[in-house]
């Protein structure tokens, strides 16, 4: 694990402090003391960033953000999508498992392919970039994993209205991704082979597995785990399809857990933390 230099991690803890508290301002006591650093330290590090723009020094000599680092933030609000960090794993992650990577956004109650990444023996996927879709019970697993309330509006609200087998399952999975931070989808006994992850208003032939057995093989289609915001919700889903054959139990929770990793860093650095935890 890499690490930073005390100097830039002293800043960051300035800006962030200040960040923190919109609207208010700060002495160079204030800083001193909620940052427990050195007076002498704190105010060559706070002249440096006046000097820069990042700060401003008003009249009283207190401390705001500055006009450089506005314009910054602003840039960056405009121009940032959590698709430039994830775009990186998902290729890794297609490569490593010759399969497809997409990343699935929701929107009201559909879902949206905004991005993917295919292995070289995936590149004609049918589904094609772009994709939208309604939100079935299967994805919403994903997606309302970690909220209760939005996973029981939902169900209140599903078209078709699940059936009491469904509910189950959907509950069961919901309980899997809290613990293990993504969820497979095997496909469902009797659907024919020929079908994928179909599109429309269809319910995909899959269903979620929450018992896997190290050494059984399972039909598996898709993997698919959540990324936070700063805000602990899901702002996307990373799905990996197009896996080739049965897999075994083992090599799920594998592929499982590669994607969930890379999901939790991803959501790490949306939520502003340089490694996860």
């Amino acid at each position: 694990m890499s690490r930073s230099s005390p100097g830039v991690a002293r800043v960051a803890a300035i800006l962030n402090f200040i960040a923190d508290h919109p609207g208010q301002a700060f002495a160079l006591t204030d800083l001193v003391r909620a940052l427990k650093l050195s007076r002498a330290t704190c105010h060559a590090l706070l002249t440096g960033l006046v000097d820069v723009g990042y700060l401003y020094r008003t009249t009283d000599k207190t401390y705001v953000l500055g006009p450089a680092l506005a314009a910054i933030g602003r840039t960056a609000a405009a121009h940032f999508s959590p698709l430039q960090v994830a775009q990186p794993e998902m290729r890794n992650l297609a490569d490593e498992f010759d399969v497809v990577c997409g990343a699935y956004f929701l929107e009201g109650d559909v879902i949206h392919l905004r991005e993917r990444a295919a292995s070289l023996s995936h590149i004609g996927y049918p589904v094609p970039l772009g994709t939208r879709m309604p939100l079935r019970w299967i994805q919403a697993i994903t997606f309302f994993a970690r909220s209760a309330r939005e996973a029981d509006a939902w169900t209140g609200r599903a078209d078709p209205p699940l059936s009491e087998d469904q509910l189950t399952q959907f509950r069961a999975g919901l309980e899997f991704v809290r613990a293990n931070g993504f969820v497979a989808l095997v496909r469902r006994p009797g659907a024919d082979d020929s079908v994928g992850m179909r599109m429309g208003t269809e319910d995909p032939p899959v269903v979620p597995t929450v018992e896997l057995e190290p050494e059984r093989a399972y039909p598996l289609m898709a993997v698919m785990a959540p990324i936070y915001d700063s805000r602990d919700r899901v702002t996307m889903a990373l799905v990996l399809a197009g896996f080739h054959g049965a897999m075994t139990g083992e090599s799920v929770i594998e592929a499982g857990r590669r994607l969930a990793a890379a999901c939790e860093r991803i959501s790490g650095f949306l939520q502003g933390r340089s490694e996860p935890d």
